[in-house]
């Protein structure tokens, strides 16, 4: 993620953010520039950038920024959908008839910005099922309506469904605990369920699925099978020698999308880093430092990871000295790094073949 400033003010502002705290702007998400701006109406009700008078693009606001105040990005004005490129992958909505389901669907519409913001960035396939129903992506967030309801969080044929419970914190947390697990995020999940899609996209029935087997195993063993054994005995008592979590333990396909979601963790944090301009200053030759001083035959893999293991240390170190649990409580073996440089060479050749 970069950083981002109000160009009117050149005040700092986050991602997510609808309005300037310095100078009191409204601001939109440009996706077509990838920039925050400060916009002002015209005449005919549009949008136009204010720091940019030569200008003559318009813009619309989302209709899920304009109606529900649940977004913050623009549109430009000759699109002719409502919806701005994030939302229109949204096809249902939890029942807002409830009062805290507005709340739950605005947490899960804030996540969803981040994920689609860093598959653009990544330049992946990126289609809604309604102009692309075979290929295409959806999301639908429900919400149980009655105690007995189970919605499941999960991915089919490109369609993924969150249960938009998990936007609650105590729930997630509920959850957390009761499953033993030691990270549970509302973006962790998109990114883990997106992850399965992608599988779809670009693994199967393509040259690379022999290598994937050779790493994770053969997707072919019945998945519903896996997942019982798995929840009935757990992970084996040496899977941080081998996977990235637990549950990539499960079947090839769960280790897949878990590393698929820590990849996606370790490109945005990064990202945000060097736009940070963070550095680490080592006084010893064994400190953490990144790759501005690598050694100059690494390649981009290696590089990336030696940067992930300064700056999950420096991420962890901090959140310990605020009293807060790791940010990143995972180790990586010399296993899970290979299935990562698989994930990344995977998204390199999507890149080169767009």
């Amino acid at each position: 993620m970069k950083v981002f400033h109000c160009d009117h003010c050149d005040a700092l502002v986050f991602f997510e953010n609808v309005q300037c705290v310095s100078c009191g702007r409204a601001l939109a998400y440009l996706p077509d520039i990838g920039a925050i701006c400060a916009l002002e109406p015209t005449h005919d009700g549009r949008w136009h950038e204010r720091s940019n008078a030569v200008s003559t693009t318009r813009y619309r606001l989302c209709a899920n920024y304009s109606e529900q105040n649940v977004c913050n990005w623009a549109i430009e004005a000759g699109d002719d959908s409502r919806f701005c490129r994030s939302c229109r992958l949204t096809s249902v909505i939890p029942n807002l008839s409830d009062g805290s389901q507005l709340v739950n669907w605005a947490k899960l519409e804030t996540a969803k910005r981040r994920l689609v913001y860093t598959l653009m960035q990544l330049q992946l396939p990126l289609n809604p099922k309604s102009s692309d129903v075979k290929r295409g992506l959806t999301f639908e967030f429900k919400a149980p309506m009655h105690e007995r309801d189970v919605v499941l969080t999960g991915h089919a044929q490109g369609v993924i469904t969150i249960n938009a419970n998990e936007a609650d914190d105590a729930e997630r947390e509920r959850l957390r605990n009761r499953l033993h697990e030691p990270y549970r995020t509302l973006l962790g999940h998109f990114r883990h369920e997106v992850g399965h899609y992608y599988w779809e996209r670009l693994i199967a029935n393509t040259e690379r699925l022999t290598e994937f087997r050779s790493l994770f195993g053969d997707e072919q063993q019945d998945y519903a099978a896996a997942l019982q054994r798995h929840y009935e005995s757990g992970a084996p008592a040496d899977w941080q020698t081998r996977f990235v979590s637990a549950y990539s333990t499960a079947h090839p396909w769960e280790d897949w999308a878990e590393t698929w979601a820590h990849y996606l963790h370790m490109y945005d944090t990064l990202d945000t880093a060097a736009a940070c301009g963070l550095m680490l200053k080592p006084r010893r030759v064994d400190e953490p430092t990144l790759s501005a001083t690598a050694r100059p035959e690494r390649s981009e893999f290696e590089s990336m990871i030696s940067d992930w293991f300064s700056v999950a240390y420096a991420l962890n170190n901090l959140n310990r000295g605020l009293g807060q649990p790791d940010a990143y409580p995972f180790v990586l073996s010399a296993t899970a790094i290979e299935k990562l440089r698989f994930v990344h060479e995977t998204v390199r050749d999507s890149q080169a073949n767009a």
